[in-house]
């Protein structure tokens, strides 16, 4: 691997921005693949390029068989991490789902009643104001935000740094009747059709859920389903 592909590997890590390395088996000859570009002296063909996006999507190395040989695609994406705005009785079956799902976790609510130890055990807790606190968390491509408060004075605040993020997931939680009215003040915010129609509301996949436990399962359904699917040409 030349000097320059692995300073440029490195820099990439550091942004946190995930990125595929693909090394020919037989000649060592590298490419860096973003979902955006690729860069490096290896020559890949659409076809490997799509395996190389495909193997980061998955979060999984693969060999893939080119033209030329064999080409090894090592991932490297950033940690992948929920961010929940709520510590509330949904909350507390989510948060064990996304850790088993191997995400890091981090729960924001200022009201101390709700964000405890008793309540979410071994998670990060942050009692700051929403905005406050995520502005802190930095939402990253790898990162999915999730509101569930119900109180436009703790779930605003944070979408609209989820929004100004790029995160890959935000859902909020509340009826269609509830996120048309959280349009209209995410709008007078200054957010346009395109920004606030990242937001998956009512949050969770539609398969009938109605306790905590299943509003949960249906939330890191939809998580999963968005963090594996190809994106929109």
């Amino acid at each position: 691997m030349k000097a320059a592909i692995l300073s440029t590997l490195r820099e990439t890590r550091a942004a946190k921005v995930p990125v595929a390395l693909a090394t020919h088996l037989a000649s060592g000859a590298a490419r860096l693949v973003w979902p955006d570009r690729t860069e490096g002296e290896l020559e890949l063909d659409d076809g490997a390029v799509a395996a190389a996006l495909q193997a980061l999507r998955d979060d999984r190395g693969r060999t893939i068989e080119t033209a030329d040989g064999p080409v090894f695609v090592n991932v490297y994406n950033p940690p992948r991490r929920l961010v929940v705005v709520g510590a509330v009785h949904i909350a507390q079956p989510l948060v064990p789902m996304a850790a088993i799902g191997g995400y890091q976790v981090v729960v924001i609510d200022p009201r101390h009643g709700f964000a405890t130890d008793a309540r979410f055990p071994q998670v990060t807790l942050d009692t700051d104001w929403p905005d406050e606190a995520m502005e802190r968390v930095k939402p990253d491509v790898r990162t999915a935000v999730v509101t569930l408060t119900h109180d436009p004075k703790l779930d605003d605040p944070a979408l609209a740094v989820a929004l100004r993020s790029p995160a890959f997931y935000i859902g909020a939680l509340g009826s269609r009747r509830t996120h048309a009215a959280r349009v209209e003040r995410l709008k007078a915010l200054g957010f346009g059709d395109n920004e606030i129609g990242r937001i998956h509301a009512p949050v969770g996949l539609d398969i009938g859920a109605v306790s905590p436990a299943e509003i949960a399962v249906s939330i890191m359904a939809q998580i999963t389903q968005t963090l594996h699917a190809e994106p929109a040409a």
